[in-house]
């Protein structure tokens, strides 16, 4: 008889046991789900701002492209502009007399050899040594 209660407190014990690690290994199952919801969460949240931040730059290097464009253009516009300025800085001839008189006042010509040379009128001359002394 004692050897038979040793074996149903020894069943009942082990029955406890495992009911303990059940319980055990039920709540750590319920932790986990509870964590790979969260992970699941975090990644979604992840992912959705991946997706706008993938668009935010795919519009930020369309504006980069155009911009590129448009600089490039500018540039082309700029070098047209500045070869037109010269040809016509080279074709006029009043605009050569202009340019060396403006060289002639520079290196500290007087009034007269400024008219004389240039064929400049005296306002003109008086103008143009009054604008360039300055500087």
């Amino acid at each position: 008889m004692l050897e038979l209660e040793n074996i149903i407190i020894t069943s009942v014990l082990s029955l406890v046991v495992s009911f303990v690690i059940i319980a055990f290994i039920f709540l750590e199952n319920k932790k986990n789900k509870n964590f790979n919801n969260e992970l699941n969460e975090s990644f979604s949240d992840l992912k959705q701002q991946n997706i706008i931040l993938r668009s935010e730059i795919d519009e930020l290097r369309g504006g980069l492209l155009n911009m590129g464009k448009r600089i490039l253009q500018l540039e082309q516009t700029s070098q047209e502009l500045s070869q037109n300025q010269q040809e016509l800085q080279y074709n006029d001839p009043d605009s050569k007399m202009y340019s060396r008189a403006v060289k002639m006042v520079e290196l500290g010509a007087q009034l007269d050899e400024v008219m004389k040379e240039c064929e400049l009128p005296r306002a003109e001359a008086e103008l143009l040594l009054s604008l360039h002394q300055q500087k």
